[in-house]
């Protein structure tokens, strides 16, 4: 069975794969599972993962990755178990791929393929289609040559000859590459509109409303959470990547507060360079949001693994975000870590240690409330949020044109009016104002000073 025609597609929908890794001393994986995520995102793409193969290697082999002799071994186990597709829990050259497909007969994937072909299969929305496109596309752009079939045409010794001499795969290739430059570029330009376009959309809501994103590693139950807190009727199921658009809904935090709560894409490890490139607006969210609320997996025998790949990866976007933005104009979100699915713990041992770790990391269940279950957790989150959304208070005056009727009305609704005085036009209002109404006002146009200073100062708006 020729290679080549196995590598028409990254399609694994129920096919029979084998896993293959290379334990490298700086692997980053679960000793208690080492294929376990690798399993659940093989699952996901619909495969049926029917054997598993691993070899401990200083580092890796040049032209395949794993030792030729282990290459045998996984050949014969594919055999055995009858088995059309290898998939490796690494990011494979092109050469690698080719090299590993002779020596199988088996179609090979490496795990930017397989993510990439989740994604395709998980994408609803007309920007998350087109991200997805676009992240395959620069990802098997280098190897097109390695990957199609008519490219095997090629004449001439190693692929060079004279003019007159390239035979049709070769022309072929320089055709497919134009083509796959002109989509890229197409693809590229239209990302480009609507993520602009859902980025004034972002910052506008942020300027007006107090927001809150929820983010963590995927399948950590962060969309249970958010229909939970809002009732907003996410897509939730236990499986990797259910969430692959940002939904945003208003959170009622009771007391006449309401923010806004997004439900993010789950982050995983090794997630490929291009891919978190293309949903880099995707995360706009996260990235501007006031709070972030990090949901981690307690349950999970990786949650560890898990904490450290969501935190670098925030870390990342927040150093990313930091070079795009003002920097007078942007701080990093505040976090707030919620150690979930308690419930499922078979005993407190493990909890004890993160709380021991992290003091104000607050333990819950995502699941709604019952009678019979009550949630603390979620009550203390509640709490947590609304004092963060509240800010500090302060006493100040304002002075404000009437037509600015919108800024009027937030400060006699939501703040403490002490008194008012009507001049040409214009209301100058004493009162108790929080930060967050302070955050309201400067997006409605009213200038309002540094809330310390307006104190000692007893600043009047002019």
């Amino acid at each position: 069975m020729p290679p080549s025609k196995e590598r028409t597609s990254i399609e694994v929908r129920a096919e029979r794969a084998v896993l293959a890794a290379v334990r490298l001393p700086d692997s980053t994986y679960d000793p208690a599972d080492p294929f376990g995520e690798l399993k659940a995102l093989a699952e996901q793409a619909g495969a049926v993962v029917v054997g598993e193969l691993e070899q401990r290697l200083s580092r890796p082999q040049a032209g395949t990755y794993m030792g030729k002799g282990k290459v045998e071994e996984l050949k014969a186990l594919c055999e055995a178990l009858g088995a059309t597709t290898i998939i490796f829990d690494h990011e494979l050259s092109p050469a690698q791929i080719s090299s590993i497909e002779r020596t199988t007969e088996r179609k090979v994937l490496d795990r930017s393929e397989l993510i990439l072909d989740i994604f395709a299969s998980r994408a609803t929305t007309y920007e998350a289609k087109l991200q997805v496109e676009l992240a395959q596309l620069e990802y098997t752009y280098p190897r097109l040559r390695a990957m199609w079939d008519h490219l095997e045409r090629i004449v001439g010794t190693g692929g060079i000859g004279g003019v007159g001499t390239r035979g049709p795969g070769e022309q072929q290739l320089e055709i497919d590459r134009r083509l796959v430059q002109r989509r890229r570029l197409e693809l590229e330009r239209e990302l480009k509109q609507v993520q602009e376009r859902k980025r004034r959309a972002v910052r506008q809501r942020n300027a007006e409303r107090f927001t809150v994103g929820l983010v963590g590693y995927t399948n950590a139950g962060k969309s249970t959470l958010f229909n939970t807190l809002t009732e907003g009727g996410a897509y939730a199921d236990d499986r990797v990547f259910a969430t692959l658009m940002t939904r945003t809904r208003a959170w009622d935090l009771g007391g006449g507060l309401e923010v806004m709560l997004s439900d993010t894409v789950g982050f995983v490890r090794d997630l490929p360079h291009r891919l978190i490139a293309s949903f880099r607006a995707t995360l706009e969210e996260a990235t501007h949001a006031d709070v972030l609320i990090v949901v981690l997996d307690v349950a999970d025998s990786a949650c560890e693994l898990q904490y450290q790949t969501v935190m670098k990866t925030l870390d990342d976007l927040d150093e990313q975000t930091a070079k795009a933005e003002d920097a007078s104009d942007w701080s990093p979100p505040t976090r707030v870590l919620v150690l979930n699915k308690i419930d499922r713990l078979k005993d407190n041992r493990e909890l004890l240690v993160w709380q021991q770790r992290l003091p104000d990391a607050i333990p819950l269940c995502a699941l709604p409330a019952t009678s019979e279950e009550p949630r603390p957790g979620q009550q203390r989150l509640i709490q947590r949020v609304r004092r963060l959304a509240q800010g500090d208070t302060h006493t100040m005056t304002l002075r404000i044109e009437l037509s600015n009727d919108r800024a009027i009305h937030l400060i006699e609704t939501q703040g403490e009016v002490l008194e008012r005085e009507y001049e040409h036009g214009t209301v100058a209002i004493r009162a108790n104002l929080s930060d967050r109404i302070l955050r309201q006002l400067r997006a409605l146009g009213v200038r309002t000073p540094d809330a310390g200073n307006a104190v000692r100062a007893g600043w009047k708006g002019r």
